[in-house]
């Protein structure tokens, strides 16, 4: 009998890491890989949310006020960035060693291999968070210049 688990103590959970890194992928800019890991006490978890709801919001503000909004100009890039490294964790998750993985998310649990889904989630992350990530750069620097542009034409 002193093999029996105690009624407190709940049977170990198994943490995928292909769930892990298609989690990042799709939901990632709102910490839900963090959650699937970590569980609901995890502060960074939670921490995604304020930057990502932020561009969301730029966003809105954009398609409703147009392109001159210099609120949504700040607040739009803060949108690709919490995507583009939601994708960088997708790529991080879906490439850690099987070994590695379960000694840090499933350490009693025998270990599992990881088949294809881990490594489509990688690809996919390259490709969507490199033109997120592209694109930010690309609005960031347009509205800088636009900024300085209408700062040496002076007042009108």
């Amino acid at each position: 009998m002193s093999d029996a688990r105690p009624l407190h103590d709940p049977l170990p959970r198994y943490r995928s890491k292909t769930v892990a890194a298609w989690l990042a992928l799709v939901l990632g800019a709102l910490g839900a890989h963090r959650l699937y890991l970590h569980g609901a006490a995890d502060k960074l978890a939670w921490a995604h949310w304020p930057p990502t709801l932020l561009g969301i919001a730029g966003a809105e503000r954009m398609s409703a006020l147009g392109q001159d909004d210099r609120l949504a100009w700040v607040l739009v890039p803060l949108l690709g960035l919490m995507l583009a490294q939601a994708a960088g964790f997708a790529i991080f998750h879906a490439l850690t060693p099987d070994e590695r993985w379960d000694a840090r998310h499933n350490p009693a649990l025998p270990g599992r291999e990881t088949r294809w889904g881990a490594v489509l989630a990688a690809v996919a992350a390259l490709m969507l968070g490199g033109i997120v990530l592209i694109g930010t750069i690309a609005f960031s620097i347009q509205k800088a210049f636009e900024v300085q542009l209408e700062a040496a034409a002076g007042p009108r």
